[in-house]
């Protein structure tokens, strides 16, 4: 296998024009994500699934405790005291704590996610103007920045997402640069991030076994040695990660080690899944490709890199995780292009395309004498193309600028809870809330809170139709709620009698 893609002479801007160029790139990629996602909260398009979950577990480690999140134990049937690190091995999310000593609230969620998200663009930009100079460099960062797989990531809220691709970005990028110990570094932080992280180590680990010059003349030849002996380390440091993390610790924190498998077409478990796979490798196709739903994802994944990615070897960092999503066949939310999935592989395949780029240009007299921005700056317009049929569409949307009549009526109804008081809300209406009262999520289960959100209005998560939102009002009526506020679908009970602790 050829060795790293010719490097390319560093562009004529100086020093310090270059660092008030990235830095205003960068600030300005914060500025948008955190003005798209703030906006979204103010509009009521955020949801206590995720938003609320992550916020009060962060606001519990704020008070120095366990990151409770009453909202998902209490609506998936663990109970109110469950603590999010039994369903995601997520750590890492104890360094936004003290941002809550600050403002205590899920603006501050969102904000850090903006910056976190921004600042990716500095290994990004580092290591393509290694291979393709200092203008490639700022095309491939404003492709990554406007890139749809974020665009969706900002519109569902936050999430742990938030720290990978800046830190998968260096350990690519850290390595390449010599700086080994670095890489090491941002690789062992990203085992902090959730459980499955352990699989980006472990494809980053499948590329470095590729990056050896030369063919084999002996035995001893094959052996691990160098580029390889690392390698191998993080394949093995990966995927025992990625096992302790799903099977041993989730566990210890009260989570259910079966809750995600999702992978009952290739066998129960996993021993009886990886021996089908084995033995019946088409089955495995057959599963990638079904619903075609799956393809259409993979192929939205790289048609914008404009399939540079195919040409490097650095795919394969990204394609176990890539595998853990499309293999299952039963969440359908990991194979589609929404939700934020596609954000833990976008900054390591904006890297791959840059190395695909670099290499294709050292094979290709043709590309070798065009201006080595050029694939770069392709992938930045595919980027800019693909805008408008993603989130940021709703960029165009003037509900999103200044609050329509429904938002009016969810923030009328969102006043009418006192602070303090423990209420089930309505998805949409729990993060306007969670800042000031403890907020369980409406469904179609009592909980006994004194006070009630609901909405009619349309489908809201997670009822199956909006005809099972009204009757559930309609029970809620019969138990003994009262109803105090109505407006534009917006329904807000209170019952003073009988109201119990949640379960």
């Amino acid at each position: 296998m050829e060795g790293p893609a010719e490097q390319v002479p560093a562009g004529r801007w100086g020093g310090s024009g270059r660092r008030t160029a990235l830095t205003a790139m960068i600030v300005a990629s914060a500025v948008l994500y955190a003005a798209y996602s703030l906006m979204r909260l103010r509009a009521f398009r955020s949801g206590s699934y995720d938003l609320v979950i992550f916020d009060q577990a962060i606001r519990s480690y704020s008070r120095l405790e366990w990151p409770v999140a009453m909202v998902k134990g209490v609506h998936n049937e663990f109970g109110p005291d469950f603590s999010i690190l039994g369903d995601h091995f997520s750590p890492i999310l104890v360094l936004l704590a003290p941002l809550y000593w600050i403002h205590d609230g899920p603006e501050t969620l969102l904000l850090a996610q903006a910056a976190l998200l921004a600042l990716a663009i500095v290994p990004i930009w580092r290591f393509t103007e290694r291979r393709l100079g200092a203008r490639a460099a700022y095309c491939a960062a404003g492709g990554y920045a406007l890139s749809w797989p974020i665009a969706e990531a900002l519109a569902f809220d936050f999430h742990e997402v938030a720290f990978v691709p800046l830190l998968s970005a260096l350990m690519v990028e850290r390595h390449d640069a010599g700086r080994r110990g670095q890489a090491v570094l941002a690789a062992f932080v990203l085992l902090l991030v959730k459980e499955d992280m352990g699989l980006l180590l472990a494809g980053f680990g499948l590329y470095l076994l590729t990056r050896y010059e030369g063919r084999p003349r002996r035995l001893r030849d094959l052996l691990p040695r160098g580029e390889r002996r690392t390698g191998l380390a993080y394949v093995v440091v990966g995927l025992v990660a990625t096992w302790v993390s799903s099977r041993v610790i989730i566990a210890a924190f009260g989570g259910d080690n079966d809750y995600y498998w999702a992978y009952g077409s290739l066998g129960p478990d996993l021993p009886h899944a990886a021996v089908h796979a084995l033995t019946h490798p088409w089955d495995v196709v057959a599963v990638l490709g079904t619903p075609p739903q799956k393809v259409l994802t993979m192929a939205l994944v790289v048609l914008p890199l404009l399939l540079l990615p195919l040409a490097s070897p650095l795919t394969l960092t990204a394609l176990p995780l890539l595998a853990e999503r499309m293999l299952n066949s039963r969440f359908s939310n990991w194979w589609e292009p929404h939700y934020h999935y596609n954000a833990f592989i976008i900054a390591v395949l904006v890297l791959a395309a840059v190395d695909g780029a670099a290499r294709l240009r050292g094979k290709i007299p043709a590309l070798r004498r065009a201006p080595s921005m050029l694939p770069t700056a392709a992938v930045l317009v595919a980027m800019v193309v693909c805008v408008p049929f993603f989130a940021y569409r709703h960029l165009a949307d003037p509900a999103l600028w200044a609050q329509n009549d429904r938002a009016r009526a969810a923030s009328a109804a969102a006043s009418k809870i006192p602070d303090g008081a423990l209420v089930e809300a309505a998805n949409g209406v729990g993060p306007a809330l969670t800042s000031r009262a403890r907020v369980l999520l409406w469904d179609e289960h009592s909980r006994g809170a004194p006070w009630v959100v609901a909405y009619v209005g349309r489908l809201e998560f997670p009822f199956p139709s909006v005809a099972d939102q009204r009757r559930r009002v309609a029970e809620l009526a019969a138990e003994g709620y009262r109803e105090v506020f109505r407006q534009d679908g917006y329904i807000v009970l209170h019952r003073t009698s009988g109201t119990r602790n949640p379960r």
